[in-house]
């Protein structure tokens, strides 16, 4: 599909319907929401310590909790919403990835549950879970090397 404009009335419209953004802002914001997320985490954490769980069933603990209310929080549409906002602060933590599993099993849920939710649950993570194992054997390779 070709387009009939000009360079010029390209940029004039793309100007048109961008909006301007300030870089210390969108930081801020991040570094607000991502800390935000890692404040709930920390108070879970101490909040299943006090109930009585060792450190390492309470870490367990507190990741399903995050991955559960990220999933609800999805389903619900909050979670786009607060991401507008947050950018990156809301997709490094763990509920980021618990969000971009999430996402596209609902949006597909109409196409059922082989063909949508089976098939499109794995779109956006699917790349991340690959490569981040492919980047773990090269280390493990190049570091087994070096010893």
């Amino acid at each position: 599909m070709k387009l009939d404009m000009t360079y010029e009335q390209y940029e004039k419209m793309y100007k048109r319907a961008s909006r301007d953004s300030s870089s210390i802002q969108n930081c801020v914001k991040a570094f607000m929401i991502g800390g935000g997320i890692c404040v709930i985490g920390q108070g879970l954490s101490e909040l299943y310590g006090a109930l009585g769980l060792s450190e390492k069933a309470a870490g367990a603990g507190v990741s399903l909790s995050l991955i559960a209310l990220s999933v609800i929080l999805t389903a619900l549409g909050i979670y786009s919403r607060i991401a507008k906002h947050g950018g990156a602060g809301t997709l490094i933590p763990i509920t980021g990835f618990a969000n971009a599993v999430a996402s596209p099993a609902i949006e597909f849920k109409t196409e059922g549950m082989i063909t949508g939710l089976g098939v499109k649950i794995f779109s956006i993570a699917g790349p991340v879970i690959l490569y981040g194992s492919l980047a773990g054997v090269i280390i493990g390779a190049v570091y087994y090397i070096i010893k």
